[in-house]
């Protein structure tokens, strides 16, 4: 079955950076466009970032971009997501997603904290 594990999540001041791990199994990974979405306390899911099947492509939400950077290697199943200049407001739990057959994969989930 399809599995989604996030990881590379933690503690991190104003302005350091983190790289988050998405290791994907159970679905021909190679294939499909993944998402990187994020929670914070009281808020609604949003999209934060979108890489293509090849990894040529990607989109970001306007408030990561220029600070986000979303890749990933298909030989290794895994998809990544680098942080830079991370601000408080980033604090949230962070999840990769996919989407196959009409139906929407998440993983566990990754957390992120951004605080001096």
């Amino acid at each position: 079955q399809v599995q989604l594990v996030e990881s590379g999540g933690g503690l991190v001041q104003p302005g350091g950076s983190l790289r988050l791990s998405c290791a994907a199994s159970g679905f021909t990974f190679s294939i499909y466009r993944l998402k990187w979405y994020r929670q914070a306390p009281g808020k609604e899911r949003e999209l934060v970032a979108i890489i293509t099947s090849a990894g040529v492509g990607t989109n970001y939400a306007d408030s990561v971009k220029g600070r986000f950077v979303a890749s990933r290697d298909n030989a290794k199943q895994t998809v990544y997501l680098e942080m830079n200049s991370l601000k408080p407001e980033d604090t949230a739990v962070y999840y990769c997603n996919v989407y196959r057959y009409d139906q929407n994969y998440w993983g566990q989930g990754t957390q992120v904290t951004v605080s001096s």
